[in-house]
């Protein structure tokens, strides 16, 4: 379920240029106020809207407490007793060992570039802009679902084996754990955000979940090399506990000095945490996608700008 702490939602309509997914993925969501348009659109898409509610008080607590289990009961027969019953057989987050295939695409998509360079881009919840992002420098990107075995990716020569954000616990993600060991040492490795994590655990780091995780456009990120400090947009609730000895920590959390970068030149492999490839910003790391190129061998396009539709 979705908290949103901005107290009205909606008041510039619903974008769908803007999405980054076919389909509303939040099982529902709750904000203060939301306008009519927002809840015919989640309504349309299957997704309980709830608002007048406090959410001052339920972010506090979230803030306070950690992200927690939660539900919505419905009926005059239901009691809170009963509903908290229920909620307590539920599932947590780490517990979906298959929250993976509620995401990924079910089938192998292209999306032509006019360069040379080939990605293979395993989708375990992928954000539409990754691929942009890749394109726009002239990479075709070969989307694969989650579960894609080696010989699928074999199959597509690729330049670089990218590993896409996703929802979830990074170990669950066995299957791609299994192409990044497969691939490491052999074709260049990128990820971002679970694609991070997956990467740290499948050469020999560690994950665990975070009480409360990073959330917004505005976390401040700093660059251990250059040590400049750039603002990013996150949303996980993991992190990479330990890099292990294969990978080394470029990038961290200003806050809380969390791992927000990994690289290794040895295994060809880069990382981030966090989301360069943010919409509507900030663009601080767009970079990055550049230097996955650079990795792979192939330079790429000059980058052009999404431009933002008008009004």
């Amino acid at each position: 379920m979705l908290t949103f702490s901005y107290p009205l939602i909606g008041n510039y309509g619903v974008r769908a240029e803007r999405f980054e997914s076919d389909r509303v993925h939040p099982r529902a969501a709750v904000a203060r106020e939301f306008t009519e348009e927002v809840v015919e659109w989640l309504a349309d898409e299957g997704v309980p809207a709830v608002d007048h509610l406090d959410t001052r008080d339920l972010v506090t607590s979230i803030r306070e407490e950690g992200a927690m289990k939660v539900g919505i009961a419905v009926g005059e027969d239901v009691t809170p007793e009963d509903a908290k019953e229920e909620l307590a057989q539920c599932k947590g987050m780490s517990e979906h060992v298959d929250i993976g295939a509620q995401v990924t695409t079910t089938e192998l998509t292209t999306f032509e570039g006019d360069g040379d360079t080939t990605v293979a881009l395993v989708d375990c919840g992928a954000k539409g802009s990754i691929v942009d992002s890749l394109v726009d420098r002239g990479a075709t990107v070969h989307v694969l679902p989650y579960d894609a075995d080696a010989e699928d990716v074999t199959a597509l020569e690729p330049d670089v084996l990218f590993i896409s954000n996703g929802p979830g616990d990074p170990e669950n993600y066995t299957a791609t754990r299994d192409l990044v060991e497969e691939f490491a040492g052999e074709v260049p490795l990128a990820g971002i955000c679970l694609g991070q994590q997956i990467v740290a655990s499948a050469l020999g780091g560690t994950t665990e979940k975070m009480a409360f995780g990073h959330r917004g456009v505005n976390q401040p990120v700093r660059d251990l090399q250059s040590g400049k400090v750039v603002m990013t947009t996150q949303n996980h609730g993991y992190t990479v506990a330990d890099p292990g000895d294969q990978l080394d920590v470029t990038q961290v959390n200003v806050n809380d000095d969390t791992a927000e970068g990994l690289a290794s030149e040895e295994l060809s492999v880069i990382t981030r945490q966090y989301h360069p490839e943010a919409h509507p910003g900030p663009h601080d790391s767009l970079g990055f996608f550049d230097d996955v190129l650079a990795m792979a061998g192939t330079e790429g396009n000059e980058h052009k700008p999404r431009v933002a539709p008008s009004d």
